[in-house]
């Protein structure tokens, strides 16, 4: 049975999107930008647009009963390749050993034309939840 995760605020809602679904043991969330609670994308570059993705995707998580330390799968989409090196250092700020296995993409776009950065997550949920 799926069980539908959601955050307040939850920015989603408007375009019939789960924050994320929970199905048995396995917790699928959908992409994660760089927006606030507002949900307009924050200013300060890359940086800070991941760092808010991350924190994002992290309240998603708890949500779901998972952390980013459960996370087994991530995918990060990137507008610009040039951003590498800063995805390595959120990585390892945010993740821990041993690390998700990752595919990281450029894409041409996002759901915003400010927005540079969308992660997206597939992370266990333990039993009794310990994280």
């Amino acid at each position: 049975m799926f069980e539908r995760v959601i955050t307040q605020p939850d920015n989603y809602e408007p375009f019939l999107l789960s924050q994320g679904i929970k199905f048995g043991d396995l917790l699928f969330i959908s992409g994660q930008a760089g927006a606030g609670d507002d949900g307009k994308i924050v200013d300060g570059g890359f940086r800070a647009q991941g760092e808010q993705a991350f924190a994002n995707l992290a309240r998603a998580l708890e949500a779901g009963g998972s952390s980013l330390k459960d996370v087994i799968k991530v995918t990060i989409f990137v507008t610009d390749m040039g951003n590498f090196s800063e995805v390595v250092e959120l990585r390892r700020r945010f993740f821990s050993a041993p690390y998700p296995a990752d595919t990281i993409a450029e894409i041409k776009a996002l759901y915003d034309p400010r927005a540079m950065i969308e992660i997206e997550a597939i992370a266990a949920v333990r039993a009794g939840g310990e994280r």
